[in-house]
């Protein structure tokens, strides 16, 4: 079985909605090239960029801009209560065939592939326990640099279409005896406030608030995986391993898992 990527439809179909509502409203006052602006566009993106500089080292903004990007528009190939079903079957295959039966499973899953193939190699709880925790806080804290990153640039963006309308007030002012200068200064200090908003409110925001909840799904998770495995190298019985494992579910599903459950 290969490895199966699902997209987040959620983030997609946001990100398409919100940007047809504002080409929407853009385009009944008038044409899309009235938005277009690379003064406001520099001030934005370049002031933004600058600034998310100097908040983190380099090799964590390269990290975690396409980490971020990637879980933002993927979901995990496994549901909580997909992986409780299946640790259990490995849990039962372990019980009736020992270790050495997991060797030609096929899992989706990598984190909980790497634990099977440990356990099925052998090595002691310990050595388990420690890798899979170094595997996990390692993967945790990579998406941890991403929502940072783009909560970051979330956060100053807005800032900097207030420096940029500032620019543009001062830039008009300046020319008040030009008038065929009023128009273009003021476009550009108010597109700045546009660009600034859009790209907090409708990107970086938005993709940093679904980061962090995946960070907390994936924590859970991890920790349901690495659980299982221990107990699948301990030999624990295919009934115990789901009753233990059930604890990570939210209740209401727990009790249609147990419904579901053999006898």
């Amino acid at each position: 079985m290969g490895v199966r990527i699902h997209m987040d439809i959620a983030t997609s179909l946001g990100l398409v909605a919100g940007g047809v509502v504002l080409v929407t409203l853009i385009l009944m006052g008038g044409e899309l090239g009235m938005f277009l602006d690379s003064h406001a566009f520099i001030v934005i993106f370049g002031g933004a960029f600058a600034a998310t500089l100097i908040r983190f080292p380099l090799s964590t903004i390269f990290h975690g801009l396409p980490t971020g990007a990637k879980y933002a528009f993927t979901l995990r190939r496994m549901s909580q209560r997909e992986l409780v079903d299946e640790i259990a079957g490995l849990a039962e295959i372990v019980r009736k065939q020992g270790p050495m039966g997991l060797e030609k499973v096929e899992i989706d899953d990598p984190f909980l592939a790497k634990g099977v193939r440990f356990v099925a190699d052998g090595y002691d709880a310990d050595f388990i326990r420690d890798n899979l925790e170094r595997d996990r806080d390692n993967f945790l804290s990579r998406l941890d640099e991403g929502q940072k990153v783009y909560r970051a640039i979330g956060d100053c963006a807005p800032a900097f279409g207030m420096v940029g309308t500032l620019i543009g007030m001062v830039q008009m002012f300046a020319n008040m005896t030009d008038p065929s200068k009023l128009g273009p200064y003021m476009a550009v200090a108010l597109l700045a406030t546009f660009y600034g908003a859009a790209l907090a409110n409708l990107l970086c925001l938005p993709i940093a608030d679904k980061l962090q909840l995946k960070l907390h799904d994936e924590a859970i998770n991890r920790d349901l995986i690495l659980d299982g495995v221990l107990m699948m190298r301990d030999s624990k019985s295919p009934a115990l391993v789901r009753e233990m494992l059930l604890a990570y579910l939210p209740e209401k599903h727990r009790y249609e898992d147990a419904e579901l459950a053999p006898a």
